[in-house]
C-alpha cells in the first residue's frame, strides 16, 4: 500500500474528467474483479429495492462501482491539489449559520462516496473547525496518508472510535462540531436494531447519544458527487431531537438516511456489509 500516496500524488494535477473516466474504466473491471463485494452489493440492493426488477438493480450496480471508483481516485486532488483547485470543484449549498455559531452541532454525515470531498468541502473551503471519528487502516503508511489527507486543514480533530467517547462529548459541550457516520453496523454490543427500508438492521444510537449528552442540535449533511465535483448539501436543524426514546431516534435517523439515499441511491456506501448481524435466530444475508 506504500505506492498509493505516491500514485494519488502524481494524479493531483489530471484534469477532472480525464480522472473521471479513469475511473469509469476500473469501476468496471472492479466489479467484475471483486466478486465477494460484487456480492455484498447485490445482497444489500435486492432487500433495500425488491421493488426493482433484477436488471434495474443491476444497472445501479454497476454505476455504484463506477462512482466509488471515481471517488477513490477523486481523493488524489482533494488531498494533495491546491486550494483553489478544490474551491472550484467543491460547492455547498444549505445554511451554514448553525455551522458557525457558538452551539454544538452533530452533523449526521451518512457513508455516501463523497463523504471525503463533504468533510474537505466544510474545512478547507469553508474554514469550519469540527471534530470526527476515525477507524485505523490496517496498513502503517495507508494509515498516515489518510490521516494527512483528512486533516490536512488543520481544523479537524480525528478521534480513534476505540477510544471511547468521553473527549467527543467533552468538545461538544464547549461548542464544537462533529462530523458523524454512526450508519454502518458495528456489531450486536452497541447496536439497537431499527428498520431500514423496511429490514431490522443493526444500528448504533450514537447520533441520539452524543446529542443528548453534548446539548447539541442536530442536521444533515450529504455530499453528492457532480460532474464539476462535489456539492455538500446542509440540511435544517432536526425539530425535537434527541428525545427520550434513543431507539425512536434511531429509527428516525434511518428514515431520514432512507430519504436522503433515495436521491441518489448509487451513491450510498452499498459495499458494506449492512446487513451483517441479525437478530437471533434469524440466518445471515450474505
Amino acid at each position: 500500500m506504500r505506492w498509493v500516496p505516491v500514485v494519488m500524488r502524481w494524479l493531483a494535477p489530471c484534469p477532472l474528467r480525464l480522472l473521471r473516466a479513469l475511473g469509469w474504466v476500473l469501476g468496471h473491471v472492479l466489479m467484475v474483479l471483486t466478486r465477494s463485494r460484487r456480492h455484498i452489493v447485490w445482497v444489500n440492493l435486492r432487500w433495500c429495492f425488491p421493488h426493482l426488477s433484477p436488471l434495474q438493480r443491476w444497472q445501479m450496480a454497476r454505476r455504484h462501482f463506477v462512482v466509488l471508483t471515481q471517488s477513490l481516485l477523486d481523493r488524489a486532488w482533494l488531498w494533495h491539489g491546491s486550494p483553489e483547485l478544490l474551491r472550484r470543484r467543491l460547492s455547498v449549498q444549505g445554511d451554514l449559520g448553525p455551522l458557525q455559531g457558538a452551539e454544538p452541532v452533530v452533523m449526521l454525515a451518512p457513508h455516501f462516496v463523497g463523504m471525503d470531498a463533504g468533510g474537505t468541502a466544510l474545512t478547507v473551503v469553508q474554514g469550519v473547525a469540527m471534530a470526527s471519528m476515525y477507524t485505523r487502516q490496517r496498513h502503517p503508511a495507508f494509515d498516515d496518508w489518510v490521516r494527512q489527507g483528512r486533516s490536512r486543514s488543520g481544523r479537524i480533530r480525528l478521534f480513534d472510535r476505540l477510544e471511547g467517547v468521553k473527549q467527543i462529548v467533552s468538545g461538544l459541550r464547549d461548542g464544537e462540531k462533529l462530523y458523524l457516520l454512526p450508519d454502518m453496523d458495528f456489531g450486536r454490543k452497541e447496536s439497537v436494531f431499527v428498520p431500514f427500508y423496511g429490514v431490522q438492521a443493526a444500528t448504533v444510537p450514537s447520533l441520539s447519544r452524543l446529542a443528548r449528552l453534548g446539548h447539541a442540535r442536530v442536521l444533515t449533511v450529504a455530499t453528492r458527487m457532480t460532474p464539476q465535483g462535489y456539492c455538500l448539501e446542509v440540511g435544517p436543524v432536526w425539530p425535537d431531537f434527541p428525545s427520550q426514546d434513543p431507539v425512536a431516534d434511531t429509527a428516525r435517523m434511518n428514515q431520514v438516511l432512507q430519504a436522503v439515499i433515495d436521491t441518489m441511491p448509487e451513491q450510498y456506501y452499498w459495499v458494506h456489509k449492512r446487513f451483517k448481524t441479525r437478530p437471533e435466530a434469524e440466518p445471515g444475508f450474505y
